[in-house]
């Protein structure tokens, strides 16, 4: 046990002594966090900005019902809704085709004639809607003057609020540009952990340091299990300072279940420092980076980590070859959806492969002379 404690330290400080690891790992993301989270914004933006409508109409309302109109004119401008009387030259009908009104209304005593321009059907839907509102209302008061004409001026007491309120059934289930790049950008990094662990055993070559660790008395399953404890610390404690600055200071919102997110990137830690030690053993070859690399940005660009791929189709089968893909789903759900089971078949799919890969890693280890 002392043997894998001493190899554990050995290789957390040779880590932390490297400054441009610690870079990486830190400023990088956090860096590119803001970036995209910055840049993107406006890509997820679900707002829709309709503007103002202006509105041509012709009143010849009798003297009872002008001043209905008159009060509905003054509470519908405070949703932008601007009425313009046409002139006795004026073709309303002329105007609305040439797009110089969003709509132009008949008022009379046979009711409302509404002409909405149709290039522009939110405004047109908006107006359909703010002018039906005023017929019912208009109705109930013609119907209560009949009976009770003091009582009349009841039935437009609720012209006194917008016509326009929107309220959404499910505020915020859905991430913004910084919260979503605190997503995809943490897991990113932490498949970037294979990278780094897959020097495992080839610094050791590197520095001629091989030979003297098989002639010291220790084991080799305590150098693997030191190294690989190492790797998952060491990484785990900078994702663990990723989501603590993106959280303060971007105010990227990582959920009230930030425990069980955490335990899944630590599977996903866990995996791919496997990926990076089962690639060491393996190969001597130089190019090991460079396929490491590949991998990683392979999985990030169909994973979603630089930009958010909505509508995939046939890309569905290739980004579901991506880690990051069922990872970030997983991690979206557990945040915006509270759906806290999505966890568990995603970190059991982790910790499977990575307990096959260390354990191949391991068998192949032990039949080798050497490091």
């Amino acid at each position: 046990m002392s043997s894998i404690l001493h190899i554990l330290k050995k290789e957390v400080i040779t880590v932390f002594r490297n400054k441009r690891t610690l870079i990486f790992m830190l400023a990088f993301p956090l860096v590119l966090m803001l970036v995209l989270g910055s840049a993107l914004s406006n890509a997820f933006d679900k707002t829709v900005s309709v503007g103002e409508i202006h509105v041509l109409y012709k009143n010849d309302l009798n003297k009872d019902a002008a001043p209905y109109f008159h009060t509905f004119q003054q509470y519908a401008e405070k949703s932008d809704i601007h009425f313009e009387k046409a002139g006795k030259n004026t073709d309303g009908l002329k105007e609305v085709k040439l797009g110089n009104a969003d709509g132009y209304a008949v008022l009379n005593g046979h009711g409302i004639r509404l002409y909405t321009n149709g290039r522009n059907s939110i405004k047109g839907s908006i107006l359909e809607g703010v002018f039906s509102a005023f017929a019912d209302q208009y109705n109930l008061a013609a119907e209560v003057m009949k009976t009770a004409p003091e009582k009349s001026g009841a039935a437009f007491e609720k012209i006194k609020h917008n016509y326009i309120q929107t309220e959404s059934l499910l505020p915020n289930k859905e991430p913004g540009a910084m919260d979503y790049y605190a997503i995809v950008i943490t897991t990113m990094i932490c498949l970037y952990a294979s990278l780094g662990s897959s020097a495992f055993m080839q610094v050791e070559r590197t520095r001629k340091t091989a030979d003297r660790l098989i002639a010291a008395p220790v084991r080799k399953s305590s150098i693997f299990i030191g190294k690989l404890f190492a790797d998952v610390l060491i990484y785990t404690a900078c994702i663990a300072l990723i989501i603590i600055v993106s959280k303060v200071v971007y105010k990227a919102n990582w959920g009230n279940h930030l425990p069980l997110v955490f335990l899944v990137l630590l599977t996903e830690i866990i995996l791919s420092v496997s990926i990076g030690i089962g690639v060491s053993i393996f190969s001597k070859s130089a190019a090991t980076g460079a396929i490491l690399n590949l991998f990683i940005q392979l999985s990030a660009f169909f994973g979603g980590a630089y930009f958010k791929i909505e509508n995939p189709g046939k890309l569905q089968a290739v980004m579901d070859l991506s880690p990051l893909t069922w990872i970030n789903q997983a991690i979206t759900k557990i945040i915006y959806n509270n759906v806290l089971s999505a966890a568990t078949p995603v970190a059991a799919a982790n910790l499977g492969i990575a307990l096959l890969i260390l354990f191949i890693s391991v068998t192949a280890l032990q039949k080798r002379e050497g490091l």
